[in-house]
């Protein structure tokens, strides 16, 4: 003979059955913690990952300075870059890649500090190849760079050695184009020294690279022109 349950406790039992199959969901982690609460513990991200965990640091690099481009969970190259920054400022390998010691920066929030005390300057710092936006002694953005190799070249029948010279400069001239010249077209340059300029190209290696120029990529001397922080007259300071 078949038993048969009351409506009420059909009910009830199905309550309980549905209570222990839900799996409480953790506390809400605190404000400013979502890189943490969503990027995984181990594993590395990389040039053409996507997803959360990719636009979690973004954000995360955005939030410390360092300049990406955007938050859109798309590891390109200008994430890539503000990464080696990252990687440059806390003395860590130059690779690109977040793995455990990239985390452990981002965790702590490394970032670099300015040497001028007033007024709007861009900084390159030679040692760590950083070029900084700078406001009142507060750094601003963040940029990976690559400037003068050391290394000798020959211009016009000439032989130079590549090296960005240190001092403090102010912007003189600038082309809204890719301006040709003897070693080869820069991008919208801001030239501070004579021929060397901060400018755009489609490399920007992790260590000096460049004939005495401060490369950034494309997009990065975009963003430069349009934030005003090299106008004519504006201050470079090369250290």
């Amino acid at each position: 003979m078949t038993q048969r349950r009351s409506p009420r406790r059909a009910a009830t039992v199905a309550a309980l059955a549905l209570a222990a199959a839900v799996v409480p969901l953790p506390d809400a982690p605190p404000a400013g913690t979502a890189y943490a609460a969503v990027a995984p513990a181990s594993g590395e991200l990389r040039a053409g990952d996507s997803g959360p965990e990719v636009e979690a640091v973004q954000e995360r690099l955005a939030e410390l300075g360092y300049w990406t481009g955007g938050a859109d969970g798309a590891f390109g190259t200008d994430t890539a870059l503000a990464v080696q920054a990252l990687q440059k400022a806390a003395g860590i390998d130059r690779d690109g890649i977040v793995g455990p010691d990239t985390r452990g920066a981002l965790d702590d929030g490394v970032r670099p500090s300015a040497e001028t005390a007033d007024g709007r300057a861009v900084e390159i710092d030679l040692d760590r190849q950083l070029l900084m936006t700078v406001e009142d002694g507060e750094v601003q953005q963040v940029f990976s760079t690559s400037t003068g190799s050391g290394e000798p070249y020959t211009s016009r029948g000439e032989r130079h050695i590549a090296t960005t010279p240190t001092g403090s400069y102010q912007v003189f001239r600038e082309v809204d184009a890719w301006d040709p010249g003897p070693l080869g077209a820069l991008y919208r340059p801001k030239y501070f020294n004579g021929g060397i300029a901060v400018h755009g190209y489609g490399s920007v290696p992790p260590y000096p690279a460049s004939h005495g120029c401060a490369r950034v990529s494309l997009k990065a001397m975009d963003w430069l022109w349009k934030s005003g922080h090299l106008d004519v007259y504006d201050t470079v300071l090369v250290r």
